[in-house]
C-alpha cells in the first residue's frame, strides 16, 4: 500500500510541475454560434398564392409570415438568413447567401401592400404551371387579361358585346327569319 501511495504522489507531482507538458493531441477549438431559431410554421394545406408583379415569385396572402414559392421550392427569410424547403411546412434548411435566387433578393419589403389585380391561384395550379407562366411571361401580359372580372362580366361570357347581343353570323341570320 505504501508503494502505491508513493507512486501516485510521484505521478501527481510530475504532472503538476511547471516544466511538464503532455504531448499535444492537436489544438482543439470550439466555436459557439448563437442564432435565432426559425420559428415553426404550420399551415394545414398548401395555401393559395398570388404572384408578385415582375418577379415570378408567389406568396400566400392569407399567411402572416414571409414565405415564398419560386422554382419548385418554398423560401423563408428569417433573422438575416434564408431557408428553403420542398414543402410549405418544411423541413427548412438554411441556404448560403450566394444560393438565394435573385428574384427573391429583389422583392420589395412592401410586396404585400401592392395593389393586386389578380385572383388567388390554388397551389396545385401554380406548381403545375409556374415554369410555363414564367417562360411565356404570363403575368406580364395586359393586366386586364388576368384581373378579376367585374360583376357584369361574369354573366356575359359567351356574348361579344356589353349589350348582350352576339356578334356572330348565326345570330344575324336568326334575326331575319
Amino acid at each position: 500500500m505504501k508503494k502505491l501511495c508513493c507512486c501516485a504522489f510521484f505521478a501527481f507531482a510530475l504532472l503538476t510541475s511547471p516544466g511538464f507538458r503532455a504531448p499535444a493531441m492537436g489544438d482543439a477549438q470550439v466555436q459557439v454560434t448563437i442564432g435565432v431559431p426559425l420559428p415553426p410554421l404550420i399551415i394545414p394545406a398548401p395555401p393559395p398564392l398570388l404572384p408578385i408583379p415582375g418577379a415570378y415569385v408567389y406568396y400566400p396572402p392569407d399567411v402572416d409570415v414571409d414565405i415564398f414559392f419560386h422554382h419548385d421550392n418554398w423560401y423563408r427569410p428569417h433573422a438575416g438568413k434564408w431557408y428553403r424547403a420542398k414543402h410549405h411546412n418544411g423541413p427548412w434548411n438554411i441556404i448560403h447567401d450566394g444560393h438565394v435566387p435573385r428574384a427573391l433578393i429583389g422583392i420589395s419589403p412592401s410586396y404585400r401592400s401592392v395593389a393586386h389585380h389578380y385572383e388567388k391561384v390554388p397551389y396545385h395550379e401554380v406548381r403545375r404551371n409556374h415554369w410555363d407562366w414564367e417562360k411565356n411571361r404570363h403575368w406580364d401580359r395586359d393586366k386586364n387579361e388576368n384581373r378579376k372580372p367585374n360583376q357584369g362580366e361574369k354573366h356575359r361570357k359567351n356574348n361579344d358585346r356589353k349589350d348582350g347581343h352576339r356578334n356572330n353570323d348565326q345570330h344575324k341570320h336568326d334575326h331575319h327569319k
